[in-house]
């Protein structure tokens, strides 16, 4: 198993309380849950993947269990890692995965590839 299914099911009945275009890829290792064909939030291993404002960067970043994201070595700001252990609520999860709701409706989505 390449990514926690129990926290990915959590995320994923989150997600579909308010959402109604959501998309599940695998990326990253992981599964990643796409909001309006943009990227929201993903389950890597046992930590939950957060896209959130980059304003909001160093305000969240003093969150326990919250680290950057840096799959190239380079830390992406507006990405964050959440360990699993600081989601052990239904609240905790769901204050991560608003950030990541409310920045989706701003952000731009990736452009796609031509075939």
């Amino acid at each position: 198993m390449s990514y926690n299914e129990n926290l990915a099911d959590r995320v994923r009945e989150m997600i579909s309380l308010t959402q109604v275009n959501v998309e599940e890829k695998r990326m990253f290792g992981g599964l990643c849950f796409m909001v309006n064909e943009k990227m929201c939030v993903g389950v890597e291993k046992d930590r939950l993947m957060v896209r959130l404002d980059p304003a909001k960067f160093d305000e969240v970043m003093k969150k326990k269990g919250c680290r950057p994201m840096d799959f190239t070595g380079k830390v992406m700001k507006g990405f964050v890692f959440v360990d699993i252990d600081e989601l052990n609520t239904k609240r905790k999860l769901e204050y991560w995965i608003n950030h990541a709701l409310e920045y989706n409706k701003i952000a731009r989505a990736t452009r796609r590839k031509k075939k």
